[in-house]
């Protein structure tokens, strides 16, 4: 399959998106559009809106500063707003909507830019919280605010008490803590969409794995598990959860119901590619592990399977398929991004 193929394919939406957002009341609003899951997500979000047989206007905000992102943008049906969200004069000239998810952050490159990090993890979702207090806010969050904890645990719940390491993981808890302080003091509806991590044939873990087995790279196995979901699912699931915004605020953990072993993952892609896979360290007996037990009883499993993630994957990286360049860092244990 070609890309057109594979996302016509794997962006489609499904019945149960359709079903949802022809509940939802008035306008949506994705804040940081841009980035890795944004262009797709809302170009699902029209198409979902459309085949309800509804006429919500779906708007993506961004900085905006590849034009190439905007235009992938524009053409998914979405209406573009160029905005500097830490700009006050900016973030208050946008519309007032009902629907809010928040995709804004900073991660890659927050070593030495602390600051920098902070005011968009931190200071800016209190800004957005009281310019949109009576929305609905879907804020998205990161498995890194959980303690790593050891494989026969199942994973942390939402029960689970923080434990973040680093200044991006604290900030992302800090993030959470904002939304959860405005959630109450205005009374709004918030779910704090905790996940990771996002896969797609063009990054994420898989594909790192993938691409490491391909060109004959040594693996790191110091964390030698980790929890995945397509990031179609993930993008139907964040949509979806604007049904479910409470006040206080609502904390999900969201991923894919297995406890994948990177040793295993590569084994796989050595077998489609036949190599043998290189590994280096040993495993450290812990991993960010995130029980989505509850995602799963609201939203059901994810549609695409971790088999067919492989498949696509390989095949695509074979046939010479490029890729975003954004990698995870999932074998970070100190917190250094």
């Amino acid at each position: 399959m070609d890309l057109k193929e594979l996302e016509e394919k794997y962006t489609r939406p499904s019945n149960e998106l359709v079903k949802d957002v022809h509940e939802l009341e008035g306008d949506i609003m994705l804040l940081g559009i841009a980035g890795k899951m944004g262009v797709s997500m809302g170009s699902l979000l029209v198409d979902a809106l459309r085949q309800a047989g509804k006429d919500n206007r779906v708007y993506g905000v961004s900085r905006f500063s590849d034009n190439m992102v905007k235009q992938q943008v524009d053409a998914g049906g979405v209406t573009t707003i160029a905005c500097d969200l830490l700009h006050n004069a900016d973030l208050q000239a946008l519309p007032d909507v009902p629907n809010i998810i928040y995709l804004a952050g900073h991660k890659f490159g927050t070593t030495g830019n602390e600051d920098f990090t902070w005011a968009m993890n931190t200071y800016l979702p209190g800004r957005v919280a009281e310019k949109f207090r009576k929305s609905n806010i879907v804020a998205f969050s990161s498995g890194n605010v959980l303690p790593f904890v050891k494989l026969q645990e199942g994973g942390a719940d939402e029960n689970i008490l923080p434990q973040p390491v680093g200044e991006y993981a604290q900030s992302c808890l800090g993030r959470e803590r904002v939304f959860q302080y405005f959630s109450k003091k205005n009374g709004t509806p918030i779910l704090i969409y905790r996940l990771n991590y996002a896969v797609d044939f063009r990054y994420g873990v898989v594909m790192e794995i993938a691409k490491a087995v391909l060109h004959g790279q040594a693996i790191d196995l110091r964390t030698e598990n980790v929890n995945v979901i397509w990031q179609g699912d993930a993008n139907e699931i964040a949509i979806r959860s604007l049904l479910h915004c409470t006040s206080p605020a609502k904390v999900l953990n969201v991923t894919g119901p297995e406890t994948l072993s990177i040793r295993w993952l590569a084994k796989e892609f050595g077998k489609l590619f036949n190599r043998e896979p290189l590994f280096q360290f040993e495993a450290e007996g812990t991993a960010l592990l995130n029980n989505a037990s509850e995602c799963h009883r609201l939203f059901g499993y994810p549609k695409v399977s971790i088999r067919e993630i492989i498949d696509i994957t390989g095949n695509w990286l074979l046939n010479g398929g490029d890729e975003f360049g954004k990698p995870t860092h999932f074998q970070e244990r100190g917190g250094q991004f």
